[in-house]
């Protein structure tokens, strides 16, 4: 029980096991041996400064390519396009070259682009804070001395932003590259294809990708011979308009169609001055919307114009609801309506709209009656009512200070007119009592008679009550024409509110078809 057991601890077995498993591995793999006396005998006396050209009056050639993975924004505001892109270098370097049958069949080796020599590449309109977006991977090397260098890298560039057609718009984007310090002679770029890779390319939702063509651009300077050279990738991308047509475009109409249908309200609700003005702020909004959107510049967008029009005509819409309004409520005792009013609002618009009013029919003939109507001057208007043949008493009897020396005026101007003779029972009297004396003052016998049935202070009393109703019916015949008066300026309020409905309707039609028409494509998915 004392003495230590003779059996090995768990930890001791493992530790064992662990001996004889590495044991049994071979000392080092035999490809790994030949790749590291190949990397040690290539970078011996390797000098990265270096050009890798056996004479150095030869340039390097650099086959340039380009593979858009992502387009991750564009940013109208600033006009920035940030996309996601693999670079495609491929160059040969005499410096890097081996026989594969000295080095076990070791045919490419990947070595860090900081070990050896690669062409400066950066992208000349880069908008990156660190400038150079690309992450800096391995440079595969073949046994011929070709290398192929495939950076990644997030590259967010200037692009001029042309807002003319928007939200219908094109634009074109240019990623410039080129070499920052090599000139033609020493670096010579050559395109590896026309246009970009996109196979692996992840659509936007905003933008259409329509294609990234590719050029070789070279500029020969005037204080310097050499060319200088770049490779300039231009990302075509279009605007997918579905988004913007049934946000902007749509309610845009919608508000421009309820500025119209305003029209159809009638002066009296007291909505139609504060449904225009609510319409005008809702445009101030939707233009607010837009103009956050683009950039700040002189050009007027597409949609901005149509929005100023649109804002344009529901301002002018409210000045003549005003207009309208002031119409409507206008009075006789107030304004008297212009000729040229009378003229425009009563009888041509009228007949062009094709409106009547009640029991009247508006015609080109009817017109053109009024209007002879007029030339005779013919102001007095027909009284069918009894109160209006009372006014001839006071026209028959006109009585000096007793009714006895009374005589009538059987030529009395009132008595020229035919409306107002229509045989009242008055006037039947009065004529049923003549003769009256006409040159001498005295009276026939019969005629002091009917004077003496009379009670004392009767003639009196009879003129007093004859005066008092002229005078209601000189009031009803005013309240009469004030009626007509307002009645005129209430048909010229509807006529100008029908002509602004149709006129606007037309404008807001116009307009749209216009921008739709002028626009390059209408709708984009």
């Amino acid at each position: 029980m004392g003495g230590e057991s003779l059996l090995p601890s768990a930890s001791q077995c493992c530790n064992f096991l662990l001996v004889l498993i590495l044991g049994s591995l071979p000392y080092g793999a035999e490809s790994g041996a030949h790749e590291r006396r190949l990397l040690n005998d290539l970078l011996a006396n390797y000098n990265k400064l270096e050009r890798p050209v056996i004479n150095e009056s030869d340039a390097v050639v650099l086959t340039f390519g380009l593979t858009l993975q992502q387009i991750i924004d564009v940013d109208e505001k600033n006009q920035l396009l940030t996309a996601n892109v693999w670079l495609n270098l491929e160059w040969t370097d005499v410096n890097l070259r081996w026989n594969e049958s000295e080095y076990g069949n070791v045919k490419d080796i990947r070595i860090p682009p900081a070990t050896i020599w690669k062409p400066d590449i950066l992208m000349y309109n880069s908008a990156s804070e660190a400038f150079d977006g690309t992450y800096p991977t391995n440079v595969v090397v073949k046994s011929d001395g070709g290398c192929s260098y495939i950076p990644p890298g997030i590259f967010k560039s200037t692009c001029k932003i042309d807002i003319t057609w928007f939200p219908f718009d094109d634009q074109n984007c240019d990623m410039k590259f080129g070499s920052w310090t090599y000139n033609g002679f020493n670096l010579d770029f050559q395109l590896k294809d026309e246009k970009g890779d996109l196979g692996t390319y992840v659509l936007n939702g905003e933008w259409d990708l329509l294609g990234v063509p590719a050029k070789r651009n070279e500029v020969v300077y005037e204080c310097c011979p050499e060319p200088y050279l770049d490779i300039t990738f231009i990302i075509q991308i279009r605007r997918r308009t579905l988004y913007y047509f049934f946000n902007l475009i749509v309610p845009c109409v919608l508000i421009a169609s309820m500025a119209v249908l305003g029209f159809t309200l009638p002066p009296d609700s007291g909505e139609k001055l504060s449904l225009g003005v609510t319409i005008l702020l809702s445009l101030t909004i939707f233009l607010n919307t837009v103009s956050a959107i683009i950039p700040i510049t002189s050009d007027s967008p597409l949609i901005g114009t149509y929005f100023n029009c649109i804002m344009f005509m529901v301002a002018s819409s409210v000045v003549t609801t005003i207009m309208i309004l002031n119409y409507h409520h206008r009075l006789a005792d107030t304004h008297e309506m212009p000729e040229w009013v009378r003229v425009l609002f009563l009888q041509w618009i009228p007949w062009l709209l094709r409106m009547s009013r009640p029991g009247e029919k508006i015609t080109r003939k009817t017109i053109m009656m009024q209007n002879k109507m007029k030339e005779l001057d013919l102001k007095e208007k027909s009284s069918k009512s009894l109160l209006a043949n009372v006014l001839d008493m006071d026209d028959d009897f006109r009585p000096s200070s007793t009714l006895p020396h009374s005589h009538v005026h059987p030529h009395h101007p009132s008595h020229a007119h035919p409306q107002q003779n229509n045989g009242g029972f008055i006037r039947q009297m009065s004529v049923d009592r003549e003769p009256w004396p006409t040159v001498s003052g005295t009276l026939p016998a019969q005629s002091e008679e009917t004077s003496s049935s009379f009670p004392p202070g009767a003639h009196r009393e009879l003129s007093l009550i004859l005066k008092e109703i002229k005078i209601i019916t000189d009031k009803i015949r005013d309240d009469e024409e004030s009626a007509a008066i307002e009645n005129d300026w209430k048909f010229a309020a509807m006529v100008l509110d029908r002509l602004c409905l149709i006129v606007f309707t037309l404008f807001t039609i116009v307009a749209t078809v216009a921008v739709l028409a002028a626009a390059p494509h209408v709708i984009v998915t």
